[in-house]
Order: C-alpha cells, then sequence, then structure tokens
C-alpha cells in the first residue's frame, strides 16, 4: 500500500488501466476519463468490430435502395440490378408483413417486397408503418 502524504490516506486500489494508485471515492475504477475511455474501448473491441462490420452492410444495402429509387418514395428494381450494385439480401433492419401476408424487408427507411419473376417493389415506410 502506498503512502499518500499530502492527504496522509492509504490508497490500496489500482486503476484499472494504468495501474496508478486511486485518490478520491472508495468504488473509483480509473484515474481519469482517458483511462476509462481506453479500458473500455479495449473490454469491447471485439463486438464494435461485429457491430461496424455489419452496420457498413446495412447501410450500404440503403443506399443502393435510395440510388434506385431516385428521390421517389417508390420504385422498382430487378434481383439482378439489386445484386450488381452489391446489395445483400441477408442483412436488413426489420420486416413489416401486411394483413395479406406479404413481407417488406426494411434497411432503416427504406424497403422492398419481392413480386414475381425476381421483381422487387422499393418502397419508403410511411409514418403509420411500426
Amino acid at each position: 500500500m502506498e503512502q499518500i502524504p499530502a492527504m496522509g490516506l492509504k490508497s490500496d486500489k489500482l486503476c484499472l488501466e494504468c495501474e496508478t494508485p486511486l485518490i478520491g471515492r472508495v468504488d473509483k475504477k480509473f484515474c481519469n476519463d482517458m483511462c476509462r475511455n481506453s479500458y473500455n474501448n479495449l473490454l469491447n473491441k471485439d463486438a464494435n468490430e461485429y457491430v461496424r462490420k455489419v452496420n457498413v452492410i446495412l447501410r450500404k444495402n440503403r443506399r443502393i435502395l435510395s440510388s434506385l429509387m431516385n428521390g421517389s418514395d417508390k420504385g422498382k428494381a430487378t434481383k439482378e440490378q439489386l445484386l450488381l450494385n452489391g446489395f445483400n439480401f441477408y442483412y436488413y433492419t426489420n420486416i413489416y408483413q401486411t394483413k395479406q401476408g406479404k413481407k417488406y424487408y426494411f434497411n432503416y427507411e427504406l424497403g422492398y417486397l419481392e413480386l414475381e419473376e425476381e421483381q422487387f417493389a422499393l418502397v419508403k415506410k410511411q409514418d403509420y408503418v411500426k
């Protein structure tokens, strides 16, 4: 245990990141914000990389839908058009099923509905769709 001369307090707790003695609150774990951020960034590194990769795919899908819709709220595209632009059908943010059983797959607010013969209806989510 290190003696802290100015206050006469003993510190047996060390910063989890840099291992300097901690002064202050009893439940303190880090000596400063930089150490806290470094520790937590390292701790969450694997999860953050996975989330980052998935978000890149989702944003790319959204950009592709947006470009094919040309600023409109609706549009049409073929499966080939989507795939040639790099669209990944395995990633979407949510599914909306209508009362008729049709499934719309959404990437954020932009989505698609598979029609016949590899044709897709492209849509923008309306406020009433949850």
